[in-house]
C-alpha cells in the first residue's frame, strides 16, 4: 500500500476564508454518543447526547435543542438554525452498516476482462460472501451486439430473481468505460428507471476513474452497499432541518477532509469520516503549538481511533482500505482498535482479562448507566475505583450507579479471577491501558518529540498511564477534547474532485480534458453556492493508476509522460469557508493551580482541579484528578499539568 501525506485535506493550496456571516454547527454522530459543537466567532458551545440508533434524527434534534438552551437560556432550535451559516455533519452509520453487514443484497455483473475470481481474491474476510454471495454473473467477453444485449438483460432478470435489490456493473480491460456505457444504454431501454420496482443499476466508472479494475469494482460495490442507509438518513435529516428554515443545505463532512451537500456526496466518502474530523483537528493543533510529531487517540464508546501527524501533515494511505479491501480513494491512515469506554471487559481462557472488541454502546450502555446493561466496562471500573463522581459525570446529566458497576465487575471479572472487586477493577484498567498503548506503538515510531493528543469522551481518562506504557512523555488534552472530532470538522472547506481519462497521452487531449474539468467544476461549485473564481484549484495527473503528479492551478502537459501511459486528469476545487480558530500557548506558568476540592481514588485522597475554574498559566503536580463537564483525567504521580488561556491542558512527565 502506498502511503502519502497531505498538507491540507487533499493537497490543494489553501485560499483565504471569508469572514463568518453566522454561526457554524459541527455534528459528529457516533455509535454511542453524538457530539455537537457550535462556533460563534470566538465563542464555542458544545454538548453531547446519547445516539438513538432507532431514529438518528432524534439524537440530532436532541443535541441541537440542548446546545440552543446553552446559547439562548431556553431551547430554541429555530433561532439557532436561522442564525447559522453552515451545518457540517459526520456520521459513523455507514461504517456501522458495513461492520454489521446491514445493507442491500447486491448483484454483480462483470464484463470485459474482469474475472470473478480476481474480485474474490481481493479480500479474505468474507465480505464478498456477505454482500454479494452467489449473486454474480460474468458476461462472455466475445459477445457483442444483440447477443450481448440479450445476455445482460437475462443477467439482470436472474440477479433480481435471486434477491438482488441493487446491481453493480464492472468491466475490465482497455475498453472498460465504453463497454459499461453500452450496457447502460441497453439496460435503460430494457428496464426504464421510472417504473415501479426498477432495480437500481450502478456502473463502476461513474464512481471513480481507476485503471485497476479489481480495485475500481470493489469501490463501486462498497459504495452501492453503503448508499441506501446513508441516503435514507441524510435526506431525512435534511428535510427535518428545512422545517426549521435553515439558511443553507446540510453539508456532509467526508473522509477526504472536505464537506459537500448531501446531493453531491457519494456514500463511500462517508466511511470513517468521524476519525477524519479528529485528524483535521489534530493537524490544526500540531500547527498551532508547533508539535513536530503528534499521535492522537480518540477514545469513544466503542473504538479508539489512532492517527499520526508528522511535520504538520496528516498521514494518508493513497489507496485506503475498507474492511481489508483496497479501494480507489485515499483515506487517512487511522487505526481503529476495538477498545473504548463502553467496550466489554471479561475474563477469557487462561484467566486473561480481555477488552472488546464487543461494546455495549450507548444503549444499554455500561452497567453503571442503569439502562439495562449488566456487562462490565472500563467506565464501571474507574467508577468503582473512585475516579468518576456520579454527581458530575456527563455534566451531571447522566446519573451513574456504583452498586450496579460493582455487581457487573464481581460477576464477570472478580469471580472468574478469584479476587475482590477492587482488585478486579485494577486488572481491568491495566488490560484496557495495555491494549491502547500497544496500538500506539504499532502505529508509529515514538521519539522524544512525540506528543500524544488525548480526546474523545474517554481519551483523557487514563492518558497518563497509556502514555507511560507507550513511552510518551507529553500529552495535550484540548479544551474541547470531549467533542474534538466535531470541532475538527470546523477546519474543513467545501470541496469536490472531478476527473476524466485522457483519450490519448498527448498535449491536445490534455488541454481538451482540462477544459472539460474546469467547466464541470464551475457547474458543480455553483450548485454549492460558489463561483469558481472564489475557489482554489489543484490539478493532478494520475499516471498508470498509481503515480500522482501535482500540476498546480494552471497546468500544462508534462513532456516526459509516455505516450503509452493510461492518464487520468483530476481537478480539486475548494470553496473556503470560515474555520474555527485556536489560541493560547504554553511555557508561561504564572501560578500554582488551586484545587476545587478532592476525590478519593483507589483509597487515596487526591486534589481535584476543575479546568473551567483555572486561569491561564496555572499549573500543578500529580497525583491529582483533572475534570471538565464531559471528561475526567487521572494525573498520576510524576506528571505535572499546565493550563493555558484557551483551557487546553499540557501534561508532562517529570
Amino acid at each position: 500500500m502506498n502511503t502519502a501525506v497531505q498538507k491540507n485535506a487533499a493537497g490543494a493550496m489553501p485560499a483565504r476564508a471569508p469572514a463568518a456571516a453566522g454561526k457554524l454547527i459541527n455534528i459528529d454522530n457516533g455509535g454511542t454518543l453524538t457530539d455537537i459543537c457550535v462556533i460563534d466567532g470566538a465563542q464555542v458551545y458544545r454538548t453531547k447526547t446519547i445516539t438513538t440508533p432507532y431514529d438518528l434524527s432524534k439524537c440530532l434534534l436532541d443535541g441541537l435543542s440542548k446546545v440552543s438552551a446553552q446559547i439562548y437560556g431556553e431551547e430554541d432550535i429555530q433561532a439557532l438554525l436561522l442564525s447559522t451559516e453552515y451545518i457540517r455533519y459526520s456520521t459513523t452509520q455507514g461504517t456501522n452498516a458495513l461492520v454489521e453487514r446491514k445493507g442491500p443484497r447486491l448483484g454483480l455483473i462483470l464484463g470485459g476482462t474482469l474475472a470473478a475470481e480476481a474480485i474474490r481474491k481481493a479480500e479474505d474476510g468474507g465480505l464478498f460472501d456477505a454482500i454479494v454471495g452467489e449473486r454474480i454473473t460474468v458476461l462472455d467477453a466475445k459477445l457483442e451486439g444483440e447477443a450481448l444485449d440479450t445476455a445482460v438483460t437475462r443477467a439482470v432478470t436472474q440477479l433480481a430473481s435471486s434477491g438482488a435489490n441493487r446491481i453493480v456493473v464492472a468491466c475490465g480491460g482497455a475498453r472498460r468505460n465504453v463497454l459499461e456505457n453500452d450496457l447502460k444504454h441497453t439496460l435503460l431501454r430494457k428496464f426504464p428507471q421510472h417504473l415501479l420496482g426498477a432495480v437500481p443499476v450502478l456502473y463502476s466508472h461513474e464512481v471513480v476513474e481507476d485503471g485497476d479494475d479489481v480495485r475500481r469494482a470493489w469501490t463501486a460495490l462498497l459504495n452501492a452497499f453503503l448508499h441506501p442507509a446513508m441516503e435514507r438518513f441524510l435526506y431525512s435529516a435534511e428535510r427535518k432541518l428545512r422545517d426549521y428554515k435553515t439558511r443553507n443545505p446540510l453539508l456532509i463532512f467526508r473522509n477526504d477532509g472536505y464537506s459537500a451537500r448531501v446531493a453531491k456526496t457519494i456514500a463511500i466518502k462517508t466511511y470513517s469520516s468521524g476519525p477524519r474530523g479528529g485528524a483535521e483537528g489534530a493537524r490544526a493543533l500540531a500547527a498551532h503549538y508547533g508539535f513536530k510529531h503528534l499521535l492522537s487517540m480518540d477514545v469513544g464508546g466503542t473504538t479508539t481511533d489512532i492517527l499520526e501527524v508528522q511535520d504538520g501533515q496528516v498521514r494518508v494511505d493513497s489507496r485506503g482500505q475498507v474492511e481489508g479491501v483496497t479501494t480507489s480513494f485515499p483515506l487517512s491512515a487511522v487505526v481503529s482498535v476495538g477498545v473504548g469506554g463502553s467496550s466489554i471487559i471479561k475474563v477469557g481462557g487462561g484467566k486473561a482479562v480481555s477488552v472488546g472488541p464487543e461494546s455495549v454502546g450507548g444503549a444499554p450502555g455500561p452497567a453503571c448507566f442503569g439502562l439495562g446493561g449488566t456487562l462490565a466496562t472500563i467506565t464501571d471500573a474507574v467508577l468503582v475505583r473512585g475516579l468518576l463522581d456520579p454527581a458530575t459525570y456527563f455534566g451531571g446529566q447522566l446519573k451513574i450507579d456504583a452498586a450496579r458497576a460493582r455487581a457487573a465487575i464481581e460477576e464477570h471479572v472478580a469471580k472468574p479471577l478469584g479476587i475482590d472487586v477492587d482488585a478486579a477493577a485494577e486488572a481491568m484498567i491495566e488490560a484496557w491501558v495495555a491494549k491502547i498503548a500497544a496500538a500506539l506503538k504499532a502505529q508509529a515510531t515514538i521519539g522524544d518529540d512525540t506528543v500524544l493528543a488525548a480526546f474523545g469522551g474517554a481519551g483523557p481518562l487514563l492518558a497518563c498511564r497509556v502514555a507511560a506504557a507507550a513511552g510518551i512523555r507529553s500529552i495535550i488534552v484540548p479544551a474541547l477534547a470531549p467533542v474534538f472530532s466535531a470541532f475538527g470538522i470546523g477546519f474543513s472547506d467545501v470541496g469536490h474532485e472531478y476527473e476524466l481519462p485522457l483519450p490519448k497521452a498527448d498535449a491536445k487531449s490534455f488541454e481538451a480534458v482540462r477544459d472539460q474539468l474546469v467547466e464541470r467544476a464551475r457547474r458543480g461549485m455553483f450548485a454549492e453556492g460558489a463561483e469558481l473564481d472564489d475557489c482554489s484549484l489543484q490539478f493532478t495527473l494520475k499516471v498508470g493508476g498509481e503515480e500522482d503528479r501535482a500540476l498546480g492551478a494552471e497546468p500544462s502537459w508534462p513532456a516526459d509522460v509516455s505516450a503509452k501511459s493510461r492518464i487520468v486528469l483530476s481537478l480539486l476545487a475548494v470553496k473556503p469557508i470560515t474555520h474555527a480558530q485556536l489560541k493560547g500557548g504554553f511555557g508561561k506558568t504564572r501560578a500554582v493551580a488551586k484545587a476545587a476540592g478532592s476525590r478519593t481514588v483507589a483509597g487515596a485522597e487526591l486534589p481535584l482541579f476543575r479546568v473551567a475554574h483555572l486561569a491561564g498559566g496555572a499549573s500543578g503536580e500529580g497525583p491529582a484528578v483533572i475534570e471538565d463537564d464531559f471528561f475526567t483525567a487521572l494525573l498520576d504521580g510524576g506528571w505535572r499539568f499546565e493550563v493555558n488561556e484557551a483551557h487546553d491542558v499540557l501534561l508532562t512527565r517529570t
